[in-house]
């Protein structure tokens, strides 16, 4: 007795006579018996081979080559038959051929079978026949074959009856509670139609319903950035829906229950900035969105411990909870923090498995943006080297505020769409006061002349305040009066600190470092120029520059070494002041106007550079 034939079609084309698998030949010849397959029993005429094989420009000998690619695999199914037998299995009628193929030889026709069974029934038994259904596919139909990219109509139908199944699957392992049998199939199937919406919202549903509510969001993300790329459009009303019931289901065994808490401590001393405060309060009670806030200013000037009273002062109005990320952006040492770096940690404390979070950047923000989405919470990003580090750290849609603090203008005068700069100068007088006296307390208010003198030589500067308060709590014996005398003698020159110098120039260095070389020399320059405004025309001859080029260089020290008024001439904070001269004196030849290195390049140990600054005063 023959050993019967089987046939697989779910995937490359194959065949077998018993347990031994039959070599199907060429690729025409596998075509065409794909074709013969897809019919499951049905006809195909010479004339659709034909197109089959050449769907352009046909030889002449077209309808020859079919024939013989016929009678080749005629011979590959019944090894003995003569070379003109017509043969029981592969049968020709007229212009047609048919493969004659019993119920349970073909796994199409066995997948069928199952389908309409499961259509049939209800709860896990319809769910088990769909699995036993699904299981049979083990890729595209007739998957290598394609022509062009392109496959056949009849491939693409058989295709969409394996889409079809697995909708239902997904629908009935949803409403029985066994997602588990269909999950494989269902993942399978995305895989290979990632822009069918109705198949992308079951298995986002599906990945919930197995715990994987992270990894659903992720999919989420992944499937709106292919239909942006590669269709110019949103995710539909499928789509939209599964998104949003994973926002609104309950997984605590992925999100976690308790909401972050990651603000730094309130600085004790923190005291003044009430019209920046109160301002917030106003652009937040408005009509204008408000989503970021930009907060950048000279080194020193207090923007952490700003953004972290701020913080503080809002925290209550965001109950999911608050994030926070030192960028380090401008530190000493540490290379800038990555976007990547800052989602991974942000995800994680948002509960997200490490297995879980997308390598890629744009998934990683999608994800986190989804997280986000249906949330109220706070994210203080200290320390921003530039718009580029944070853009991917916005939550996007939803009712969260973003705090970051940047020493250069990251953002241009308009800035996205709901980003509010706050631009921070030194303290007024006034408020330098209250500073030292929550500081120092009666030693302050008993001298108040030389309180005022302290203020000054500090430039007002919350920095430089704060370390010569520092300077007196720690050390009982060197009184008010004593460090205005140092302040005094040192004449405006940086050593007047004493051993609180070091952290001045180590706050200064981390702005200068990220300069320039030809900006670095241009703000060594600058204090030749008699203390006063500085015109772009004087900072050209300081420093022997085109007025282009000195316009392009003000403008990079402006962004965060220098301030320019209204009246366009430039102004540089008396300590800044110091510290370029102080750098000029060491590493540029006085008596060469160009500047040139005496020794070394500035750039690649500026003074101070090893010093740790007070970090609540950036």
């Amino acid at each position: 007795m023959t050993d019967p034939l089987s046939f697989a079609l779910l995937g490359p084309v194959r065949a077998w006579r018993g347990q031994s698998e039959i070599d199907l030949g060429t690729r025409q010849q596998r075509l065409i018996l794909a074709l013969l397959l897809a019919r499951a029993g049905g006809a195909a005429s010479v004339a659709e081979l034909v197109d089959l094989l050449w769907a352009s420009d046909p030889p002449p000998s077209a309808v020859n080559v079919v024939h013989r690619h016929v009678g080749m695999l005629r011979r590959r199914f019944e090894p003995g038959l003569p070379t003109r037998a017509t043969g029981s299995v592969l049968i020709r009628d007229g212009a047609e051929y048919q493969l004659r193929i019993d119920s349970e030889s073909l796994d199409l026709v066995r997948f069928r079978r199952l389908v309409a069974e499961a259509d049939g029934s209800s709860g896990e038994p319809a769910v088990e026949l769909y699995r036993e259904a699904l299981a049979l596919w083990h890729d595209r139909c007739a998957a290598g074959l394609q022509a062009g990219g392109r496959a056949h109509p009849d491939f693409v139908a058989v295709d969409r009856e394996r889409f079809a199944a697995v909708r239902a699957a997904a629908d009935a392992a949803l409403r029985a509670g066994c997602i588990d049998a269909v999950l494989p199939a269902i993942r399978l199937a995305a895989e290979c139609e990632p822009l069918d919406e109705a198949l992308q919202a079951r298995l986002l549903l599906a990945l919930a319903a197995h715990g994987r509510r992270a990894e659903a969001l992720a999919a989420f993300t992944d499937i709106e950035r292919r239909l942006a790329d590669e269709l110019g459009i949103r995710p539909g009303d499928d789509l939209r829906a599964a998104r949003d019931s994973l926002l609104d289901h309950d997984t605590s065994a992925t999100i976690r229950a308790e909401p972050p808490r990651q603000l730094p401590a309130d600085h004790p001393y923190f005291t003044g900035r009430r019209d920046v405060l109160g301002g917030v309060e106003e652009l937040l009670a408005g009509d204008r969105p408000t989503n970021t806030l930009v907060i950048n200013g000279m080194p020193g000037v207090g923007k952490t411990t700003l953004a972290v009273r701020l913080a503080h002062q809002l925290a209550g109005r965001y109950p999911d909870g608050q994030l926070h990320a030192d960028l380090r952006g401008f530190d000493s040492g540490d290379s800038a923090m990555t976007p990547a770096e800052a989602l991974r940690g942000f995800l994680s404390s948002l509960g997200v498995a490490p297995a879980a979070i997308p390598a890629d950047l744009d998934a990683q923000a999608g994800l986190y943006r989804s997280i986000l989405a249906e949330r109220r919470m706070l994210i203080l990003l200290d320390n921003c080297v530039d718009w580029d580090q944070i853009r991917y750290l916005l939550p996007g849609i939803g009712g969260s505020l973003v705090i970051t603090t940047s020493r250069r203008r990251i953002t241009d005068v308009a800035g996205p769409v709901g980003t509010h700069t706050l631009h921070l100068h030194p303290l007024a007088d006034a408020e330098a006061r209250e500073l030292l006296a929550r500081w120092l307390g009666d030693a302050a208010a008993a001298d108040p002349g030389t309180v005022d003198e302290i203020i000054a030589r500090c430039g007002r500067l919350p920095l430089a305040l704060a370390l010569v308060a520092t300077r007196s709590v720690g050390r009982p014996g060197l009184g008010l009066p004593a460090i205005a005398g140092e302040l005094a003698k040192a004449d405006g020159r940086l050593a007047g600190f004493g051993d609180a110098k070091a952290d001045l120039e180590a706050s200064f260095s981390w702005s200068y470092r990220a300069l320039t070389p030809e900006a670095a020399r241009l703000f060594r320059l600058l204090p030749r120029h008699p203390a006063g405004p500085l015109s772009t025309e004087a900072a050209a001859a300081l420093g022997g520059l085109s007025l282009r080029a000195a316009r392009g260089l003000l403008a990079e020290l402006g962004a965060q070494l220098l301030i320019q008024p209204d009246d366009g001439r430039w102004r540089m904070h008396d300590l800044l002041r110091a510290y370029a001269a102080e750098l000029g004196d060491e590493y540029d030849d006085a008596a060469d106007s160009m500047g040139r290195p005496r020794t070394r390049d500035p750039d690649a140990a500026p003074v101070g550079a090893a010093s740790g600054a007070q970090p609540q005063y950036r």
